[in-house]
């Protein structure tokens, strides 16, 4: 009888790491999702048991847990498991490994304790300033910290990756990096690079500030900083979900990945396109030229060249495996795919979703178009079909393939897992056309009220009412979704015993591999290098320009406590404050 070669065989020390990263990705799935149907009952006041006030401290922790939290624990753990997998050997020093993820945790913990004490009295603690923090609204220090130690801990995660292909390197000189590898390391060289902003933004302005060692701090100055970071984060989330749609999805469609070559070139396209991009964010900012919104426009139009690029080779590779399954035809080949297996049909789904998502992001990314939808419930929409379908579902869809990986048990229960992963595309229709209509429209986001005293919005199709029902509906699917997903979970690890059929653990293979491609694809240091001095292109002159219009530490402005209501002249008096 054949021996089961499972990764939890294979790297049993790494598997519980990697289990440890996966469990704390889903709990932060679980509390954000929930917090999440608490948000969309309450803005569409189809329920409502928290005050509105309250509403800020719950948008807050959705923000964080689902974009920080659950995304980047996910992409720790997957990426252990692809380096160590494609590189066939362990981590370096697992206790190394277990002080990032540790890291990582205290971390979260003192930020979710600081943004719970907006709610919770006995906490003397606030951070209601959502997932961007903009000052001037400023939260306690320990939100700051966390943060701090939760960037630090991935970026010692990312050392951890690279002092294992080091040693792999040592070993075998001649050989191009393993594809998984690869996109592991060229993914924290950005992340690296893009941090940069937001470890300035909080460690020189905003935490001495919390602190009350400076007494203000330049709004323009730091809110431009955070989307240095806040642009390539984005990436930082997709490129786990890139590289299970390029590794995996061909596997599981019963073929092998189109062209390796392709696949190098998108990740290093990312590494270079990435960060320079993130003056998008701030079209309607003053302070900020309309030529450097131009040139970062332009910048963005180029990252739809890697996008486009994944389409077709994960297409393609999905092709392949179904006329190896049998399919044939124009069209017909899509009946061959392995529609009733979860792991393929919520990935599959999830590419979908993104294309979709695509089209909302070039008009979010047009100059004179995102006017119209600009801080609209259009945006809203965006981002919950690219981060919340595109990196949300195809994690949660791996996650039926990995844990069985990492646990040695079988999957509880396959046909809950399809309709968990159907059932999140359908929530996520209503919801988000539901959104990017009522943006088209006007409907703000980031409020607990969006309606105004005397005004009504009118919608070219269909009524708010009926809108707003198809946000509370898509909602309360998606809830559901995360619930089933959870039991599935929990039910794979504790029950049942081990299993033999676990298939082993394995990624695609290619029909065009890297011995195709260039060497100098593989040229870590140029492809670096080049991405530092676009950054420095990019943001040289506008940073230089804000720092001269509004100072370094700004025009004295006071910082805003989360939760109060403010007068809009005070507002309008900060904005100008930073005006040229």
């Amino acid at each position: 009888m054949a021996m089961r070669n499972a990764y939890v065989d294979q790297f049993p020390a790494e598997a519980r790491v990697i289990r440890a990263t996966l469990w704390s990705s889903f709990l932060a799935l679980a509390i954000g999702g929930t917090l999440g149907l608490i948000q969309g009952l309450h803005r569409t006041d189809v329920l409502r048991f928290i005050d509105s006030t309250d509403y800020y401290t719950v948008l807050t922790a959705h923000g964080v847990l689902l974009v920080i939290t659950f995304t980047i624990f996910f992409l720790v753990g997957i990426f252990t498991w692809a380096v160590t997998t494609s590189l066939d050997r362990g981590v370096e020093d697992i206790r190394f490994t277990w002080g990032w993820y540790i890291m990582m945790v205290v971390g979260t913990i003192l930020v979710g304790v600081s943004i719970l004490g907006g709610v919770v009295e006995q906490i003397p603690m606030n951070a209601d300033v959502l997932f961007t923090f903009y000052a001037p609204l400023q939260a306690h220090p320990a939100f700051y910290v966390g943060l701090v130690l939760f960037v630090v801990g991935s970026w010692l995660a990312g050392a951890d990756w690279f002092r294992t292909w080091w040693a792999w390197k040592k070993d075998n000189p001649d050989e191009r990096i393993p594809l998984p590898t690869f996109m592991a390391l060229t993914t924290m060289l950005f992340w690296y690079l893009s941090t940069l902003g937001v470890a300035i933004s909080i460690l020189a302005f905003l935490l001495p500030w919390s602190l009350g060692i400076i007494d203000s701090v330049n709004p323009l100055l730091t809110r431009t900083l955070f989307w240095f970071f806040g642009h390539p984060v984005v990436y930082f989330w997709l490129m786990p979900a890139y590289m299970l749609w390029y590794i995996m999805l061909p596997k599981v469609s019963g073929g092998k990945l189109f062209s390796d070559p392709l696949a190098r070139v998108v990740f290093v396209l990312f590494l270079l396109l990435s960060t320079p991009v993130g003056i998008h964010h701030q079209y309607l900012d003053p302070g900020i030229a309309e030529g450097f919104k131009f040139i970062a426009m332009t910048n963005t139009m180029f990252l739809l060249l890697p996008s486009l690029l994944t389409a077709f080779t994960v297409v393609a590779s999905m092709e392949h495996g179904a006329r190896q399954r049998g399919g044939d035809g124009y069209l017909g080949w899509l009946k061959a795919l392995p529609w009733r297996d979860p792991v393929f049909t919520g990935m599959a789904l999830a590419g979908l979703m993104f294309a979709a998502g695509g089209f909302s992001g070039m008009i979010n990314a047009g100059l004179n178009i995102n006017y119209l939808v600009h801080n609209s419930w259009w945006v809203v929409g965006h981002f919950h079909l690219t981060v919340g379908t595109a990196v949300a579902l195809t994690f949660m869809a791996a996650s039926y393939w990995f844990m069985p990986q990492l646990t040695g048990k079988e999957l509880w229960n396959r046909s809950v897992a399809l309709v968990q992963v159907v059932l999140w595309f359908i929530g996520m229709t209503f919801m988000s056309n539901a959104m990017h209509r009522a943006g088209l429209f006007g409907m703000p986001r980031r409020t607990a009220e969006p309606q105004y005293q005397g005004f009504n919005f009118e919608p070219a199709v269909g009524t708010v009412g009926e809108i707003n029902a198809q946000v509370a509906l898509g909602a309360v699917l998606l809830t559901i979704s995360v619930y089933l997903f959870i039991v599935n979970m929990v039910l794979t690890s504790v029950g049942g015993s081990s299993s033999d059929a676990i298939p082993d653990n394995t990624y695609a293979g290619t029909l065009s591999g890297a011995e195709d491609s260039p060497v100098i694809l593989d040229n870590l240091k140029l492809w670096t290098s080049i991405a530092a001095v676009l950054v420095i292109i990019a943001y040289s002159l506008p940073l230089a320009s804000i720092i001269d219009a509004g100072g370094l530490f700004g025009p004295g402005i006071d910082a805003w406590e989360p939760g109060v209501v403010v007068d809009p002249n005070l507002a309008l008096e900060s904005i100008r404050g930073v005006m040229p």
